[in-house]
């Protein structure tokens, strides 16, 4: 810490975030299932080896760092570029650098893309080589799914790992270790009153956590024995630093969550005023496409089935016409959603069925459901007693669909409103049930 005195570096020109990065695995807060002693991939490191990966979280989480500190715990040069401003060229004089310095000083090169989900197939291409023949390792970092826009050639070659935003205590501890151990802050006492304020405009993000924290340490009053952070302070800490739609930050998740519950609410002009917000911040228009496609299906449902056709085509139209145009399509998709009738019963019925196999297991198949493509099974009367419904009038003929064990249950329970309420009078009358 002294050093950076004696250098005549102001310890304050780097973000407080930045300033207290981890230095080790073991400083790392949260994420123990995936990084901690005794995870496979801690044993693997522990071995030497460090296999291509792909960090899929929200921000703040610690991608980045539990990269580098990878990187660094089992001697690979760190490369780091995002993928946002990274094209193909940067990425083969990567790879060219990579290939001489394994050749000339056995150097194992550690590339780190930060939202790899933004490379294109060219710029996916160009890596994909390089990591299946050992040039380099890749590490990626996305705040969105790999699996709809990585290639599933690289997908293939890199352990996904899932990581979830920071508990409450982790957060608290991060703070607690900031004051106790910044250059800066160590030279003084803090007293929090709301620590559940505090972390709550922190949002679940270490990043704007600690930057929240760091606005509170210059607006305070340095001259009094601590340093009070009460509700007055962090009220005015907030306003001092309003928000501002950050399409690779904190503001991507607030801005979507109030996109998705306004038109899920019904509220159309609710769900465009959002929509409006992330055009204008620059957001993938596929993302906020993806996101209708999933809300056709879980919230409005066979109340309107209609509505996920629509947000399909506009997921497709989208990609073909582009910004700023896609922009109308966007809308359409949107007001129509929200002006729909709501079910999310197809939503809660595969969740219900999701359970019932986790809690009770896989049940065997009745053998009147089971195929029977040998002798043998036709002989133990696999699909046997099974009625085919067309050959009967209205095309049904009451049978067991479930295992025994579970004749009684009702997964999908379709609600009184929209298409929806005839699906359910049509299977009342089917089945014979309430």
């Amino acid at each position: 810490m002294a050093d950076l005195f004696e250098a005549g570096i102001d310890p304050a020109a780097r973000p407080l975030a930045e300033r207290i990065r981890p230095a080790h695995l073991n400083d790392v807060s949260g994420h123990h299932r995936q990084i901690g002693q005794g995870s496979a991939l801690r044993r693997q490191i522990s071995n030497g080896r460090l296999p291509s990966l792909i960090f899929w979280g929200p921000p703040g989480v610690g991608k980045t760092t539990i990269g580098r500190l990878l990187a660094d715990a089992t001697g690979y040069r760190f490369v780091s570029v995002s993928a946002v401003s990274a094209g193909v060229k940067d990425v083969k004089e990567i790879i060219s650098q990579a290939r001489q310095d394994l050749a000339l000083y056995q150097k194992k090169t550690a590339l780190f893309i930060d939202e790899i989900h933004r490379f294109n197939k060219a710029q996916q291409d160009a890596l994909l080589h390089a990591v299946e023949d050992g040039t380099l390792v890749l590490i990626g970092a996305s705040t969105e799914n790999p699996s709809f826009e990585v290639i599933p050639a690289l997908l293939s070659r890199c352990q996904v790992i899932k990581l979830e935003n920071l508990s409450v205590e982790d957060l608290k501890n991060i703070a607690l270790r900031a004051m106790k151990e910044d250059v800066l802050l160590c030279r003084h006492q803090f007293q929090i009153t709301n620590w559940e304020k505090f972390l709550l405009h922190g949002g679940g993000d270490a990043r704007k956590t600690l930057n929240l924290l760091e606005n509170l340490y210059h607006l305070s009053d340095k001259t009094a024995e601590i340093i009070l952070i009460d509700d007055p302070l962090l009220d005015l800490a907030v306003d001092y630093q309003p928000a501002f739609y950050d399409k690779q930050g904190e503001m991507h998740y607030d801005v979507i969550s109030a996109f998705i519950k306004s038109v899920r609410g019904s509220h159309p002009d609710g769900a465009l005023y959002w929509l409006a917000v992330m055009i204008e911040g620059g957001e993938d228009p596929l993302f906020i496409a993806r996101r209708l496609v999933i809300l056709a299906a879980e919230d409005v449902g066979n109340a309107e089935p209609y509505a996920l056709s629509l947000a399909n085509a506009g997921f497709e139209a989208v990609q073909k016409i582009g910004m700023p145009e896609g922009r109308i399509i966007l809308a359409q998709v949107t007001t129509y959603l929200a002006a729909c009738p709501k079910s999310n019963a197809a939503y809660l019925g595969i969740s219900a069925a999701q359970e019932m196999v986790r809690k009770k297991g896989v049940q065997p198949v009745p053998l009147h459901l089971r195929n029977a493509p040998t002798r043998l099974m036709k002989e133990l009367n696999y699909g046997g007693d099974y009625k085919y419904p067309h050959d009967f009038p209205g095309h049904f003929i009451g049978q067991e669909y479930l295992p025994e064990t579970l004749s009684a249950e009702q997964f999908y329970k379709p609600q009184p409103i929209g298409r929806e309420e005839k699906l359910g009078e049509y299977l009342r009358q089917l089945w014979k049930r309430e």
